[in-house]
């Protein structure tokens, strides 16, 4: 959503709802709100104080990490406000990721969404496109080793990741993990609606988007 993307949004937005059209970015919009609404649904009624939680682009715990929490959640983020009632109930925040990796990708970002000619554009994106798979693996094995790390035996811990991340290669085998959400299914959202294609296959992947979750 538009609040976790910080000063970012704006123009992510406007390029993003250039790309797909105005109306299908819309679309998308509403059926992220209504994905985020139905995750806050199932989180309200959790025993969150065993919890341990993980947080996609969290750098910091303790009061860092809470006010990195409260700072987003005051902007309007939903998944940080989930974070904020989790914590309120009991629920600990553990520093998720490494700070070098997560200030590379912005800048990647930034720069890809702040060109100003084609040139500046290209050059941007294909100097992103170069590193992404290679940074968003390394992301992903730092978050799966921290999880390792300060997951105790017994403890049950809750991540909130990006769908284009996958660190379940990376986790160790005693790890059990309930997907509230199916990873895949979420990715194959994204990738149709990227392609610009409308049709049923879009249509059934928003319907799953904005379904409630089951326990």
């Amino acid at each position: 959503m538009e609040p976790d993307l910080g000063s970012e949004a704006a123009a992510i937005d406007s390029k993003s709802a250039s790309l797909f059209g105005e109306e299908r970015w819309a679309k998308h919009k509403e059926s992220v709100a209504k994905y985020w609404g139905n995750i806050a649904d199932y989180f309200a009624t959790v025993n969150a104080s065993p919890l341990k939680v993980y947080q996609d682009g969290l750098p910091a715990d303790g009061a860092l990490g809470r006010k990195i929490i409260e700072e987003a959640a005051k902007r309007g983020s939903k998944n940080h406000q989930i974070i904020l009632s989790l914590i309120a109930r009991g629920a600990e925040i553990i520093k998720t990721e490494n700070p070098s990796l997560l200030k590379e990708e912005y800048e990647y970002i930034t720069k890809l969404t702040h060109s100003r000619s084609i040139q500046e554009k290209t050059i941007a994106s294909a100097r992103y496109k170069l590193r992404k798979n290679q940074l968003t693996k390394e992301r992903d094995k730092f978050v799966a080793k921290t999880i390792n790390e300060t997951l105790g035996e017994g403890e049950t811990g809750l991540l909130f990741m990006g769908s284009y991340h996958n660190i379940f290669p990376f986790l160790p085998k005693d790890i059990v993990v309930k997907q509230v959400k199916d990873q895949e299914t979420i990715s194959a959202y994204f990738t149709e609606l990227v392609s610009g294609v409308e049709g049923r296959k879009f249509e059934q992947l928003a319907e799953y988007l904005t379904l409630p979750c089951v326990r």
